[in-house]
């Protein structure tokens, strides 16, 4: 597989290809799986996806254990259906999609990491937004997921993509860079611009931290996804737009892994510092587990 976002796009255009047909020809080559099989698996994970986002936007929508979180990708849904919006219909669809996925994440039910469970919202936020904006058809979709999985594995293997070891940039951000540049492809864009889309995407969110109150991943979790997904959604227009990032994608990269290592331990993910060190964050903590955490 490739190890930088340069390699890839540099292939794509010696090849004159999208960067979701590379990626599948590489997965074939490591994987020994055929082309039939890589389908099937990028659907069943689709589905899941798909019926996350459905979980939580019918019904009584989901609630976690806890109490904390769930219910809210409805409001969204309720409040984009009576009456005109401050950011417009169709992109709060995106927040809706990442809300509800994450809030299914929270109430211990099946997602798809994208690239973890805490950022499991952005990409789907993204997908099934421009499945309805521009009408994508069932291999449109997939082809998403592919692209989006390429640029996660080359963050994962040049930097990190855990909050625990990165911070929230390292998991949200990566979430971002990965939907912005499956959507600059599924937009008709070129693979170069898909890579400014990284950069722009990630750049916009270096130096977030992972402060989960009480340690869980629910606040700020759920809507850091959704402002995960309306990130990669600009990165993409500006990307598309022409605009470019002066620092390319793989410094970009370089630069959250060095941010990643010098970030306190407490905020990354352990439930101390951030938002989770805040009074209101310590009570909270100590209703749920009868202590402050160590």
């Amino acid at each position: 597989m490739y190890k930088t976002i340069k390699d890839l796009v540099t292939s794509c255009q010696q090849q004159q290809k999208p960067i979701w047909q590379i990626v599948l020809a590489a997965e074939q080559e490591q994987t020994e799986a055929s082309e039939t099989e890589i389908w099937q698996q990028l659907a069943k994970r689709y589905e899941v996806m798909q019926a996350a986002i459905r979980r939580a936007t019918t019904g009584d929508g989901v609630y976690s254990p806890t109490g904390l979180t769930g219910g809210e990708a409805l409001k969204i849904k309720k409040y984009r259906a009576s009456q005109p919006t401050l950011a417009g219909g169709a992109l709060l669809q995106a927040v809706e999609n990442a809300v509800a996925t994450n809030e299914v994440n929270a109430a211990m039910g099946k997602i798809c990491a994208t690239p973890t469970a805490g950022s499991s919202g952005t990409v789907p936020g993204v997908l099934f937004y421009l499945k309805d904006r521009l009408q994508l058809k069932q291999d449109q979709r997939l082809k998403f997921l592919l692209t989006s999985g390429a640029i996660g594995l080359i963050i994962a293997n040049n930097a990190m993509i855990a909050g625990a070891t990165g911070g929230c940039q390292a998991e949200v951000g990566s979430a971002s860079a990965m939907a912005a540049a499956a959507a600059v492809e599924a937009a008709g864009g070129t693979a170069e611009q898909s890579s400014q889309a990284v950069a722009i995407a990630m750049s916009n969110l270096l130096g977030l931290v992972c402060d989960p109150i009480a340690g869980l991943v629910e606040i700020p979790c759920v809507k850091r996804n959704a402002i995960g997904a309306v990130n990669a959604i600009i990165a993409a227009d500006l990307a598309l737009a022409g605009c470019i990032s002066k620092i390319p994608a793989d410094e970009v990269i370089g630069a959250m892994a060095d941010i990643g290592r010098k970030l306190p331990r407490e905020v990354r993910e352990t439930g101390l510092g951030g938002l989770a060190g805040t009074p209101t964050g310590q009570q909270i903590q100590i209703k749920i587990f009868g202590k402050k955490l160590d």
